[in-house]
């Protein structure tokens, strides 16, 4: 029989999004930098350019080359902050309606972030 999956009453509002600037703060990769490539909310993770690569194995096809090329693995969101715009450092994220619409914003200098 198979295993029934953890069923949650909603989706956490995530909040760092695909495009994000971020600063790593734990791990083999701690105070580096780079963009949010691609996030996998019900896993808690992003996948952050040129941060926790690693190797692959690839089969070669006709149109590319095989051999062994350097991926980014997905990294866990609590290991990431958000960069401030306006200052470029590590801030905590706060939401305020602005307009009618939810926003984050910087806790640090007060920025809004896109």
């Amino acid at each position: 029989m198979a295993q029934k999956e953890k069923k949650t009453r909603f989706a956490p509002k995530l909040i760092i999004k695909k495009g994000d600037k971020v600063k790593v703060i734990a791990g083999n990769y701690k105070g580096e930098t780079g963009e949010v490539l691609e996030v996998f909310p019900d896993k808690n993770r992003a996948v952050v350019d040129n941060i926790n690569m690693r190797k692959k194995h690839r089969k070669p096809t006709q149109d590319k080359p095989g051999g062994i090329v350097d991926i980014a693995a997905p990294i866990h969101l609590s290991n990431l902050m958000l960069v401030d715009p306006k200052t470029g450092e590590a801030t905590r994220i706060g939401r305020k309606e602005v307009d009618g619409k939810l926003v984050r914003y910087a806790k640090k200098s007060g920025e809004l972030f896109n």
